[in-house]
């Protein structure tokens, strides 16, 4: 099967996944240029609220296909760039489940997600000194917001690999499963994500990227949503509650 990112929606639950077995879900440029447009429309689509990115098989990716280099470096990486920061712009909850390998590119595509789960044994790995590439700006940033400026530099100077219990002590992953529990863990917890509400998450997203211009926009919609009422009125009665509000398919 040629490299390709399939996807599906089940019960609210958007999955993408990374498909290029014959060489560890390396991302080819044109996986690349692919995700943005699927995650627009996966964005736009009413009955997506959370979002899973994962790999095929055992390996969730082991960055980019190094072939893409040769021809222009710069190219390969704007098209690795515009891919993260659009999975980073993704307007639902986004979470990377995470088997084996999680490096260079394929550790960027995790650092992009709201929230990364791996399995036991899985390696992270951030490359670039390893091949002499500068590792972009946006990508550097996102890092040192996850696990600081001191396991970034080692993280980015070193180019070695590091396991899941590391990466959890680091602030890298948010929680490691055993063996076999991965998935089981990841379809609980998304469940709980879209029985939430769509206001909250939106908004606290935006604030914890560091948006400092929107507090009147999400005031107005958090007294136009009713979403807040719903909450009150559910814990009150002592049933699950009814959220309305969802993500402006307009942006």
């Amino acid at each position: 099967m040629e490299p390709q990112l399939p996807h599906s929606v089940t019960d609210s639950v958007a999955t993408v996944v990374v498909h290029h077995p014959a060489k560890r879900n390396a991302m080819t440029a044109a996986m690349w240029r692919a995700l943005p447009p699927l995650l627009d429309t996966l964005a736009a689509d009413p009955g997506v609220r959370a979002l899973v990115l994962t790999g095929e098989g055992g390996t969730f990716c082991a960055g980019a296909d190094i072939s893409t280099l040769r021809g222009s470096p710069e190219e390969a990486q704007r098209l690795a760039v515009r891919a993260e920061d659009a999975l980073a712009a993704f307007p639902k909850p986004t979470l990377a489940a995470i088997r084996g390998h999680c490096v260079g590119g394929g550790a960027q595509l995790a650092a992009a997600c709201d929230l990364r789960f791996a399995e036991e044994g899985a390696l992270f790995g951030v490359t670039p000194a390893k091949l002499g590439v500068v590792y972009p700006a946006s990508a550097t940033r996102r890092l040192v917001a996850l696990v600081g400026p001191a396991s970034a530099k080692y993280l980015l100077f070193s180019g070695e690999l590091i396991d899941a219990g590391r990466a959890l002590r680091t602030g890298l992953v948010d929680e490691v499963l055993p063996a076999g529990e991965l998935g089981k863990r990841v379809a609980e917890f998304t469940r709980v994500l879209v029985s939430r509400s769509q206001l909250t998450q939106a908004a606290a997203k935006e604030f914890a990227n560091g948006h400092t211009d929107r507090d009147a926009y999400w005031s107005a919609q958090a007294r136009g949503s009713g979403d807040t009422a719903e909450g009150v009125a559910a814990f009150l009665e002592r049933r699950q509650p009814r959220f309305t509000w969802s993500v402006p398919t307009s942006g």
